[in-house]
């Protein structure tokens, strides 16, 4: 018990390290697809600049706005980021300490509570900016669970298992991607919807409401839901590589050298496509899940019922 506790709380610390860099090589990766150099000037090329990040928020004096109301003001940022971390339980290394045998039904568990952060943090603020900013994400991130939940029955059905560790293992001879590229690639434009990021980012659209749903944070509010954000795309970019790309097998091979290049390829295209798009309008977002995703989500599900129903 206590050594799984250990391990629990390294990892956390890990991948709060890990999300620290990831923000750095967001902004690196940023610079240089927009020609310029990006944070070099803290230390060498600029590879202590989250840790100022961090300092910086964390000594800064916390505000609270007048009209807030301060319980669920302040749950709201530590309640998404002990969300994000909660995925993290389900890392599948070849040296973890426990295995979650149903390991997918409480990603989508946790995942369907991700909504109630955006959600208190909107509301509780007692802003227009705020509020609209989370009405939108809630809408975006409801829409979008549908089809990543239909989307994820096609590696349950292949696979039958719940163990995201018999996920990966099934995969030693072929990635289900070669399978079903079609599928990944609605996974993985849905995992960019599901983490608010560009050029889905509604939930903070700068443009049009400042800064969303965090608009009345600073210091470590906006730190707590900031860390929340980039462990979500971490975690996402990790749950691609096992479901659709072998996870720690590459051919054969297994190594988690492999498994951690994969979620960092991953982790990089949400970046790529951050840089390359331009933000979508708001009805065509939910036109796009509602009207292509979800329809060509059951067409697939039907097709693999029948070649099962038809070979069984």
């Amino acid at each position: 018990m206590y050594l799984s506790l250990l391990s629990s709380l390294v990892a956390y610390i890990c991948v709060l390290l890990a999300v620290a860099f990831f923000t750095l090589l967001e902004r690196k990766g940023l610079s240089y697809i927009q020609i310029r150099k990006g944070p070099n000037k803290v230390g060498i090329a600029g590879l202590p600049q989250p840790l100022a990040d961090a300092a910086k928020l964390l000594t800064k004096e916390i505000a609270k706005p007048v009209m807030a109301n301060y319980s669920p003001y302040f749950i709201a940022p530590v309640f998404s980021l002990i969300l994000a971390l909660l995925l993290w339980q389900l890392y599948p290394s070849l040296y973890s300490t426990s295995y979650f045998k149903w390991g997918i039904l409480f990603f989508l568990c946790v995942s369907g509570l991700n909504v109630y952060g955006t959600l208190l943090a909107g509301w509780s603020s007692n802003s227009k900016y705020a509020l609209l900013g989370s009405l939108r994400a809630i809408a975006q991130t409801i829409s979008y669970e549908v089809s990543m939940a239909l989307v994820l029955l096609f590696p349950l059905f292949l696979v039958s298992s719940f163990s995201f560790s018999e996920v990966g293992e099934t995969q030693e001879f072929i990635w289900l991607s070669f399978l079903m590229l079609p599928v990944s690639f609605i996974w993985f434009v849905t995992c960019v919807a599901e983490t608010n990021r560009a050029p889905f980012d509604f939930a903070e659209g700068e443009s049009e409401l400042v800064s969303g749903f965090n608009i009345e944070y600073g210091s470590a509010g906006f730190a707590l839901i900031f860390l929340a954000e980039y462990a979500n795309i971490l975690v996402m970019s990790l749950f691609s590589s096992i479901l659709f790309f072998g996870g720690s097998y590459m051919f054969f091979f297994e190594s988690d050298i492999v498994f951690m290049l994969k979620i960092l390829f991953f982790a990089f295209l949400f970046i790529w496509v951050r840089g390359s798009y331009p933000r979508f309008r708001y009805d065509l977002l939910m036109a796009l899940t509602w009207k292509a995703f979800l329809p060509a989500a059951l067409s697939f599900l039907l097709l693999v019922f029948s070649l099962i129903y038809f070979l069984y």
